[in-house]
């Protein structure tokens, strides 16, 4: 009589293709986090790149800085374009204004990593008071940008620009300025609404309830996102 050894059937949720078992420990809501901003990466990326494609086949102004005319001829250089601040008029301030811009922007990332530490530790209060200052550099942001597209339109001792016409150099410049930066502020201005809803989840208790503040994590994690890719539209528009 022969003998045949028992069937052994593994317990559900032992290994990960069992279903029921979080990839690299992490939780199924930063999971797909992470795959949203790997495809919005990939959208800036190609926007990005497009732009210098479509700037590289534009003619360059190769003479001095100082003699510099706006011209339909080549592409314009940054610090003309970008040299004026608020309040300042006729002051000439070449990329300050930006450099303020994005020094706001750098500091509420950092405002919402002690947000998040805060609700590693459950500090209610910490959350509360970071998840705020978050949310002030991100309406600031976005009213420094709203400045710079009205100055930008209507221009200093020139035309300006438009979608239409662009008296600062070749049309495809406003164009791809205002669609890209305008996208990206699109993200700071969800942002913004996210992390209010943080904020007031977090003042009525909401995530003192459930017993964690993941979601500070998670919404932190599209935060910095959007500062990085700040830093790379900085550097195309207004750096190079």
């Amino acid at each position: 009589m022969s003998h045949t050894s028992p069937v052994v059937v593994p317990a559900p949720g032992k290994t990960e293709w069992d279903g029921g078992v979080s990839p690299m420990n992490v939780s199924y809501g930063k999971l797909m986090m992470w795959f949203f901003l790997l495809s919005d990466a990939f959208t800036f990326s190609a926007l990005l790149i497009t732009y210098g494609l479509v700037r590289s086949s534009h003619a360059a102004y190769d003479g001095a800085v100082e003699a510099f005319t706006f011209s339909q001829t080549w592409w314009p250089i940054p610090e003309k374009v970008f040299a004026s601040i608020p309040f300042f008029h006729g002051l000439n301030a070449p990329l300050v204004f930006v450099g303020i811009m994005t020094f706001i922007l750098i500091m509420s990332s950092v405002t919402m990593v002690l947000a998040v530490e805060a609700g590693q530790r459950m500090d209610r209060k910490a959350v509360e008071k970071w998840m705020l200052w978050t949310i002030l550099g991100g309406i600031c942001f976005l009213s420094c940008q709203a400045w710079e597209w009205a100055h930008f339109i209507h221009g200093n001792g020139i035309i300006g620009a438009n979608l239409v016409y662009n008296e600062y150099g070749p049309p495809d410049f406003a164009d791809f300025f205002f669609f890209i930066t305008g996208f990206h502020g699109f993200h700071v201005f969800s942002g913004v609404l996210l992390n209010f809803l943080i904020f007031y989840n977090t003042v009525t208790g909401v995530y003192d309830r459930r017993g964690h503040y993941e979601m500070v994590e998670k919404v932190g994690l599209y935060w910095h996102f959007v500062d990085l890719v700040w830093v790379f539209v900085f550097t195309f528009f207004y750096l190079v």
